[in-house]
């Protein structure tokens, strides 16, 4: 009874300093705001990539890549997107050794009897020379891709149509999109699982203030005095964080479903979303119970928090692409499995979960024996390995 008292105490207390704060009112808007600045440019490039003309990325003020071309009858070298390669007629002479010496990216030739040869239903061949030390060769040879195949169907459809010319409404080729393309994919699917876990890490602050600033402000004596277990004190700051963050998850997925985003399962996206903010805040609980001042509290929560979006996004990426079982270790991976409508078993949901768990109760141990020690609380401090040593029970104190 006693236990469950203090706990509530602790963390009512904590969320009404917090919620009544003037610089987390002015931080939860001005995050709104992100987000609604985030939901504008990510249907932008959407809307970009769907449409006809499609998206030209050219990451220079003049042209992306340059490539030579002998085509003399002309029609390969329509196909090629001028946005994306600067087209250099050439005879070939002297091409390749414009390659060596970086004049230009690469060399394409076709036969220059082509014309010809598709008359005559013959193959036409072409040649692409690249510099595999050039980092812009993949770009040359997809769009040298995308260019033959375009050129190949139109050919098709055309000879279809002059093979049967009476039902040209029923020939050619027919086009039919079964999934959406991996761009696509990543701007819907990351993109949005990642707004979704993005309040996660807002609220660190907010912990490290109420912790460290117990060290600064010279009041974890009086808390430590206090007859309240350490573990208890850091467990009701702890759970007043997630509870706000849990807060913050819901509006925004309010918002983006507002917004027009479609989340399916939304209950039980919602509910992983929140177990994962335990064991960010516990991780963030044991740098905030180490530290001696907010900035190295700040530090150390940087580098935490780079891990901790590697491991959730490194996954759900690879997930996408290859469809691993594995990537489902990331909570992310089966959110955003969930919020799309894919079908998950119960082992893959068990793997996120448990994962999630486990290190919760691995983060918030390790954090309630750190701040319950005087010597981290007060000084002198020990160094992380001595800590370490101690915590696997390898040193004594």
């Amino acid at each position: 009874m006693r236990l469950n008292m203090n706990f509530g105490v602790i963390t009512r207390w904590e969320l009404k300093n917090t919620l009544k704060s003037k610089k987390f009112i002015l931080i939860f808007f001005m995050q709104l705001s992100v987000l609604a600045m985030m939901i504008f440019m990510f249907n932008s490039f959407a809307a970009n990539i769907e449409s006809e003309e499609g998206l030209s990325i050219t990451p220079s003020l003049v042209d992306f890549a340059t490539l030579d071309v002998d085509d003399p009858g002309g029609l390969f070298k329509k196909g090629i997107n001028p946005e994306i390669i600067k087209i250099h007629p050439t005879n070939g002479n002297s091409s390749l050794g414009r390659i060596g010496t970086g004049e230009t990216n690469g060399f394409y030739t076709v036969s220059p009897d082509s014309i010809e040869r598709i008359q005559k239903g013959e193959i036409v061949d072409t040649v692409l020379y690249l510099d595999y030390a050039d980092p812009r060769r993949s770009v040359i040879k997809d769009e040298i891709n995308t260019t033959t195949k375009s050129v190949s169907t139109a050919l098709t459809q055309s000879y279809l149509r002059d093979a049967n010319p009476q039902n040209t409404s029923q020939t050619g080729l027919k086009e039919e999109k079964t999934g959406e393309s991996l761009p696509m994919q990543i701007i819907r699917k990351v993109m949005l699982v990642v707004l979704l876990f993005l309040p996660l890490f807002l609220f660190g602050n907010i912990l490290i203030d109420s912790v460290v600033g117990e060290k600064e402000r010279k009041t974890g004596e009086i808390l430590v005095a206090m007859p309240i277990r350490p573990w208890e004190i850091l467990l009701g700051k702890g759970l007043a964080v997630v509870i706000i963050s849990a807060l913050q998850v819901l509006m925004w997925m309010v918002v983006l479903i507002a917004a027009g985003f479609t989340i399916q399962n939304a209950i039980l996206v919602y509910l992983l979303v929140v177990l994962t903010a335990v064991p960010i805040v516990g991780l963030t609980s044991i740098i905030a119970a180490y530290a001696k001042n907010y900035k190295e509290a700040g530090i150390g929560i940087t580098f935490a928090y780079i891990v901790v979006v590697g491991f959730l996004i490194v996954p759900a990426l690879a997930y996408i692409s290859r469809k691993s079982y594995s990537a489902n270790i990331s909570p992310m991976t089966t959110a955003m499995r969930l919020f799309a409508g894919e079908t998950i078993t119960i082992p893959e949901i068990l793997i996120s979960i448990s994962g999630v768990v486990i290190l919760s109760i691995l983060f918030f141990t390790v954090a309630a024996w750190l701040f319950g020690r005087d010597d981290v609380m007060f000084g002198p401090r020990p160094g992380p390995l001595k800590l370490t040593l101690q915590l696997l029970r390898i040193k004594k104190r």
